[in-house]
């Protein structure tokens, strides 16, 4: 194996806006608390990369030397459609919409994100924390806070913003920096402050509702993160990541209420760290346009999701990254290489890293990742060491699991027949395929150009485009 590597890890902190060297507050240990999915609706392909950047922070922390604890919450209460505090919860909303428990809601999109997880090739976390299971704790807490900190409306209990020191920092509210905009509600002091435990209206009933000291209800979706993230990770812990649009509101106010419990202006995590959005121009990443873009879909339209991870990894994660299909298809193009010259270092031994033209690659790597997870540039270094020749074949295997082992493609787990998905609409079989190429090829050699020609159309009918002179030697790829 590789020796660990001694480049400090530097890292944006969103809440100095500067890159800082991470120091963990426990020696040789990384504490990671990521903001989850509300399960509601299917995650999209924007949601997941989020995920990809934790998950690679994750494992560059691992690349690192340290033991990792990663923690990942599921909003299955609380959360209301939009941030205000006011409106319906987005569980409760969508069980009313299909007639179904709240609690089945809850449990069918958890599994739909932890099979997008999978498919991703994204760790496990050492927890998911389960809102829901943490509500005896989330009623303690805001006890705590209460009296110095929160006043009670008909509606709730709040949190007055205006009782710590430099509200909204995070997302430099009160300067030209600031982005975001939060409109007032009746009865507010301030329109910036927030509920922490919304009552049940009167005369309705909740299938998600439990009893309080300020009444019957559900706790604010803010809360649950503050509460979760001390209960597995103590306060301070080190790193709290999460999508730029929690940046704004959400994170704010956790760091609002941590500040309250622990009587400090501590923040409750160290660094506070964002991945930028995804974008895609026809504007069906929203999950309220009908189809919108999750990994099922790329799989259905015949893309295998780790070419959507390697898409995240061309991009800086707090850079804007578009979709596109011709980038999905250029970035699998880009995987196929890859694992073609991989293929025959399977069985190769591992070795200690002794070549110096590898020392010098895995020496570069480690500055990219340490430099804010530029994966960019690793993943270019990646190519470099998988194209090497003349070079021990137990060595570069070695070399590059190290590297694979951040990086998340799995290259050496993945063949060639893996990365060919069947697009769910192709009729035909991959032997029909295989035996009408055969029967072309053959044609092709006989000179009958004709009936070459007339097996090639009827490939293009059965959505097979014929790959002739691909420079891969893919032959062949069937066509969503």
């Amino acid at each position: 194996m590789t020796d660990a590597p001694a480049l400090p890890l530097k890292l944006f902190n969103s809440l100095t806006r500067s890159l800082e060297e991470f120091v963990p507050v426990h020696p040789g240990e990384a504490r990671v608390y990521s903001c989850g999915p509300t399960v509601y609706n299917y995650p999209h392909i924007g949601n997941m990369r989020a995920y990809v950047f934790a998950d690679t922070l994750g494992r560059t922390l691992s690349f690192k030397g340290y033991k990792l604890t990663h923690v990942i919450n599921i909003t299955d209460v609380g959360h209301l459609t939009d941030d205000a505090d006011a409106g319906e919860d987005k569980l409760e909303k969508a069980a009313a919409e299909r007639a179904q428990s709240i609690w089945d809601i809850a449990r069918h999109y958890t599994e739909a994100y932890w099979a997008d997880i999978k498919a991703l090739n994204i760790r496990q976390p050492a927890h998911w924390s389960i809102a829901t299971d943490y509500v005896p704790q989330m009623i303690d807490f805001a006890k705590a806070i209460a009296d110095k900190h929160c006043y009670e409306l008909d509606s709730g209990l709040y949190f007055d913003t205006a009782s710590v020191n430099n509200y909204g920092r995070l997302a430099r509210h009160g300067t030209d920096e600031g982005e975001s905009r939060i409109d007032p509600v009746d009865g507010k002091r301030l329109p910036a402050d927030f509920a922490i435990w919304r009552k049940t209206p009167a005369g309705e009933t909740r299938q998600m509702e439990w009893d309080s000291p300020w009444g019957r209800g559900a706790p604010g979706w803010h809360l649950e993160c503050s509460v979760m993230s001390e209960a597995l990770l103590g306060f301070p812990f080190d790193i709290h990541t999460g999508g730029i649009d929690h940046r704004e509101i959400h994170h704010p106010n956790e760091i609002a209420q941590n500040q309250a419990h622990s009587c400090s202006d501590a923040s409750g995590a160290r660094f506070w760290m964002h991945n930028n959005f995804l974008v895609e121009r026809s504007g069906k990443m929203s999950k309220s346009s009908g189809e919108f873009l999750r990994v099922q879909l790329l799989t259905d339209k015949g893309y295998h999701p780790l070419a959507y991870r390697l898409l995240c990894l061309q991009a800086h994660y707090r850079s804007e990254l578009e979709f596109s299909w011709d980038g999905l298809g250029a970035a699998l193009t880009r995987l196929k290489r890859l694992v073609m010259a991989v293929a025959a270092l399977r069985d190769a031994d591992d070795a200690p890293v002794a070549d110096r033209r590898l020392t010098d690659l895995l020496a570069k790597f480690d500055a990219a990742m340490s430099d804010d997870l530029n994966t960019a540039v690793a993943l270019t270094l990646l190519e470099e060491a998988a194209a090497m020749k003349k070079i021990d074949a137990g060595q570069k295997r070695t070399a590059l699991v190290a590297m694979d082992a951040v990086l998340g493609l799995d290259l050496l787990a993945i063949s060639r027949a893996d990365l060919r998905v069947r697009p769910k609409s192709a009729t035909i079989t991959e032997a029909e395929i295989e035996a009408t190429l055969i029967r072309r090829k053959e044609a092709r050699a006989a000179k009958e150009f004709a009936a070459s020609d007339a097996l090639r159309d009827e490939l293009i009918a059965a959505g097979v485009e014929v790959m002739d002179g691909d420079p891969l030697g893919w032959d062949w790829r069937l066509e969503a």
